[in-house]
């Protein structure tokens, strides 16, 4: 187990992490992995208008094969990955998300 891993696991062990689960389109069996998860409330527009960015993150070694239009589902709430890159050396990727 690398480092990122060992994070992601003491961070669970504390409640800090969401449970998340996704089924491969190419029909593999589901997965499931405590990820980071974000949905930081942001004003634009001058204030006439919100938007929310749902992110996730996870280390690279699980939901290996996850691709852009894949669905994965967090604490019950489905959501389609829109966008997926590489953090820091690679050993830790973060996923956009759009709520379906």
């Amino acid at each position: 187990m690398g480092l990122i891993e060992r994070i992601y696991e003491a961070a669970a062990n504390v409640g800090f992490l969401k449970s998340c689960r996704w089924t491969p389109a190419s029909g593999g069996a589901p997965q499931t992995f405590d990820v980071g998860f974000a949905a930081p409330d942001e004003t634009i527009l001058e204030g006439l208008t919100g938007a929310t960015e749902y992110v996730m993150s996870y280390p690279a070694s699980v939901f290996v094969g996850l691709a852009p239009r894949e669905t994965v589902e967090i604490d019950a709430v489905a959501f389609q990955v829109r966008e997926i890159r590489a953090v820091g050396d690679g050993s830790e990727m973060r996923a956009k998300l759009t709520r379906l």
